[in-house]
Order: C-alpha cells, then structure tokens, then sequence
C-alpha cells in the first residue's frame, strides 16, 4: 500500500536510479557498495575510500547510540554496508533496512546477512512490531520531498518522518542522519545551472535537496539537534574518486549499462564535485535526540 499524502519522489523515480545495475555500482564504489558521502580524514592525504567509508559508518552508528543495540533501522539502506557494519562490528542484535529498490533488495537478501532484515517499503508504509533503540538514514532524506513544493510542504514532509522516528524512538533515543543540503553560494554561471537541472532531470527525477533550515524547523519538538557538521569537501572528494573508478574500468562501465548511462553519470559525477567544492551544496551530518 502506498502511504497517502506522501510527497516525496515516487518508488519508479527511485528505482530509476538504483536499480541501473548492481554490478554497475560495484565497479566505481568501495568494496562495501557505500553510495553516500564518506568521512575523511583531513591530515591524511593518503586515506582511502574503504577506510572513509567505515570512518562515516562509525560516526553515525556511535553517534545514534547504536553499538550493542537489541533493535536498529537504517531508512534507505542501500546496498547493505550499515547493516553490516552494525552486527558484525557494533554487535547489535537485529537491524531492519528499509529500501525502495527491488535490486538492491535482491541482493541483499542473497548475501544472507545474519542478524539482518530488508524490506522493500517506504518509510510511511513501516509498521514496526516494537520501538527501535537507534534509527540511522543515510542520504535517503534527499528523496522525501518532491521537486516543485513549496517550502511549507517540504517542512511538513519533513516533519512527517520525524513524527515516524519519534513515535519508534524511546524518549533519550537517537536519530543518526546525512544528507544533501542545499549550499549557500547561489551565484551559478550558466554552465553550474544545467548541470544541477541535468541531475534533478536524469539522475534523481522528483527529488528536492532540503535547506539545512527546513530540516531543522521540521524537527523541532521532536528532536534535539546535539551534534552537526558540514562537509562539502568530504563530498567532492568522495565523488571525485568515484569519477576516477569509473573511468579506469570505462569500457566494462559500458558493458554493464550501455554508452549514454555513463556518459551522464560521468557528467553528474563531474559537476558534483564542482557544486560541493564551491559551495553550491551541502553535506550535513546530524545526531538527534528524541525529546
């Protein structure tokens, strides 16, 4: 059943992207298939991807509380890499993944992950049989409001999946979250403006990237805000390593997904690392507790 009201980018626009193909993805991300922004470590010019990767997994799983968890979610887990994370390095019992994407879902269920579930459901459809001690989403925010809402509609859209993760939380519970911002640097040259349609058009259809404020007004009351961060660097080094995978494995690249898919993911990826090194947008990461 499909949640009424909802306003975010609808599950075909999301399996537009993510079900391109699996083995595709595999060939420019780390070995855990972590399609989100890493956490590096800035005096260390030789860190690598892997390593950055599991940095930015432990920093949210700490920072949620997670670690020797009965019960944790990860709304829009991807390719796994958290659940993973979660039970076979911070010892928690039992980890839900939530996820729209049929092929990720498949090759979840494959790996026989123990300790783990996936289900392919939206969040506003999720009925857990009992509260969570941690929830952790890591760039799936981006995906919750639709292009062309209003600003109002966007925070309540919001505020809709903060009600959901207060209502699954204890009082003193933690809510882990990365996302996309929007940046501050609004002057764009021409060429800036069309590769940021270009994404919003081919990449990510129906998808809106928050403003920092409209996710912290969406949840207020609900939530204490005890820990931020920007990182648009750590975002534009992240796609500029995956920019350089996928070009070294090109011709495979091709094979996988055919000529045009990676001609426009080498021009997203490209132009993404512009827009996060001048600002244009934002990489939050935030530790909320539910009040």
């Amino acid at each position: 059943m499909t949640a009424t009201g909802y306003q975010g980018a609808t599950a075909e626009s999301i399996r537009h992207h993510y079900d391109l193909s699996n083995d595709f993805f595999a060939l420019w991300l780390d070995d855990s298939r972590t399609y989100t922004c890493a956490l590096w470590d800035d005096g260390d010019p030789t860190d690598t991807l892997e390593k950055a990767q599991e940095r930015k997994l432990d920093h949210l799983i700490e920072g949620a509380r997670a670690p020797g968890a009965d019960r944790v979610l990860d709304v829009g887990c991807g390719w796994g890499s958290l659940l993973d994370r979660l039970v076979n390095t911070h010892g928690v019992r039992h980890a839900t993944g939530l996820t729209l994407s049929d092929n990720q879902a498949e090759w979840l269920r494959e790996t026989g992950l123990p300790g783990t579930e996936v289900r392919v459901e939206n969040w506003l459809d999720h009925q857990p049989e009992e509260p969570y001690d941690a929830i952790i989403s890591i760039g799936a925010f981006e995906h919750f409001a639709r292009t062309g809402l209003t600003r109002a509609e966007r925070v309540c859209a919001y505020r809709e999946f903060f009600d959901r993760c207060r209502e699954w939380l204890p009082k003193g519970g933690r809510l882990a979250l990365q996302t996309n911002i929007k940046g501050n640097n609004v002057r764009m040259d021409k060429q800036t403006v069309r590769d940021l349609l270009f994404i919003m058009d081919t990449i990510f259809p129906e998808s809106e990237i928050p403003a920092l404020s409209e996710v912290i007004e969406a949840g207020e009351k609900r939530f204490d805000m005890v820990r931020l961060r920007n990182d648009p660097d750590h975002y534009s080094r992240t796609c500029q390593e995956w920019l350089d995978r996928l070009r070294a494995d090109r011709p495979r690249a091709v094979e996988l997904a055919g000529e045009e898919n990676v001609a426009d993911y080498e021009r997203y990826l490209s132009s993404t690392v512009s827009h996060f090194a001048n600002r244009h947008l934002g990489l939050s990461r935030m530790i909320l507790e539910a009040v």
